[in-house]
């Protein structure tokens, strides 16, 4: 547990000030997915989709759509394509907007035959 969050609930601080250094214990948190967007095809894609319990990622035509909002960090989509997806290493997604936290990886395209 953070320091700085057991200072807090000692003292009986309901609110802390934001910590001026990342704390240490950050780098063992989950943290969302990264997409590699030159391994990302549609049925790789539809792969990704189908394995995630949260929803976050859906296909939309030759775009990934990933909902960072929705993401739960649970690792099935980097368990089930570990070339394609790596740990983000963001843990912080404040946003202004909902909007934002929504993120369009565009997937290859399917050679013609």
């Amino acid at each position: 547990m953070p320091l700085w969050f057991a200072r807090g609930l000692r003292r009986g601080i309901v609110t802390t000030r934001y910590p001026a250094r990342p704390d240490s214990s950050a780098a063992d948190l989950p943290t969302p997915p990264a997409f590699h967007a030159g391994a990302m095809d549609r049925r790789l894609a539809d792969q990704l989709a189908g394995v995630c319990p949260s929803r976050a990622l859906r296909r939309d035509g030759g775009v990934l759509v990933f909902d960072a909002g929705m993401c739960t960090a649970c690792g099935r989509c980097r368990d089930a394509a570990p070339w394609a997806v790596t740990a983000s290493g963001d843990f912080e997604l404040a946003a202004t907007s909902r909007a934002h936290l929504v993120k369009r990886i565009p997937l290859l395209k399917e050679a013609s035959r």
